[in-house]
């Protein structure tokens, strides 16, 4: 029995999240159907984790077994015709047994994409979240700064959030301005149900001057699931990047 890891890319407009579903177009059902047929047998995937409907990839990873013989550069080849052009598979490699995308992993980064004008881009509606408003971007990177090293996430989990610990380390977050894009970048050892949507709508609250950050600080402090508000739109959120070797230290 072999396993197999698959870096994959896709554009999650049209499909309802990673996961697998009853009656609903899925990653993980597209990527399952073409494998069944290359390998010759049943197969199912796991990936490093879900991404909800809307949600975009640059570099998710799934992992599979198989007693199918087909070489990984095969895989990748033959995906190109078997696939539609809103999934990519970027790289296959043969992994040792018991190598899991979710278990094997050790940490993420998440990015969000935010577009400011004033008027709205009909051609960037389905890659981020666009605003009108101004926004003050230091006072967003100084609230930002507090989510650095290991809390108790329990205030920015939304409801439908799996059972598991909310401490979560976070390793680097920040701001990158280019242009009227503004992009917010978080890597951290794990992540909870609408994590980062729920900190990037608190952070917005700050740089449009409805929050500051010591209101950011104390709804960090909470420690209890008091978010009331809607998380940012899915449209502007990307996996970046699954790691499976430990953060590096300076």
């Amino acid at each position: 029995m072999r396993t197999i890891k698959l870096v994959v890319a896709y554009d999650g407009s049209c499909y309802h999240g990673f996961q697998k579903q009853k009656n609903a177009v899925t990653v993980q059902g597209i990527l399952e159907e073409m494998l069944c047929k290359l390998c010759g047998e049943k197969v199912i995937i796991a990936g490093s984790g879900r991404t909800d409907a809307g949600v975009h990839a640059f570099a998710q990873t799934v992992t599979f077994t198989t007693n199918g013989r087909i070489p990984c550069a095969n895989i990748v080849r033959a995906s190109r015709s078997m696939l539609p052009r809103d999934i990519v598979v970027l790289t296959a490699e043969e992994k040792e047994e018991g190598y899991h995308a979710r278990f094997s992993a050790r940490w993420k980064i998440y990015q969000y994409k935010l577009l400011m004008t004033a008027q709205p881009n009909p051609f960037m509606m389905r890659y981020a979240w666009q605003l009108a408003e101004t926004l003050d971007v230091a006072s967003m990177q100084e609230a930002t700064t507090l989510l650095l090293g290991t809390h108790d996430f329990s205030a920015f989990r939304s409801t439908g959030s799996v059972e598991g610990s909310p401490v979560k380390t976070i390793y680097e977050a920040g701001w990158m301005q280019q242009g009227d894009e503004l992009i917010f970048r978080i890597a951290g050892d794990g992540f909870l149900y609408h994590m980062v949507r729920n900190i990037v709508w608190s952070l917005v609250q700050v740089g449009l001057g409805k929050r500051t950050p010591k209101d950011f600080a104390a709804e960090l402090q909470a420690q209890r699931c008091e978010f009331l508000s809607e998380p940012a739109p899915a449209e502007g959120l990307y996996l970046t990047e699954v790691c499976y070797q430990p953060y590096p230290t300076k």
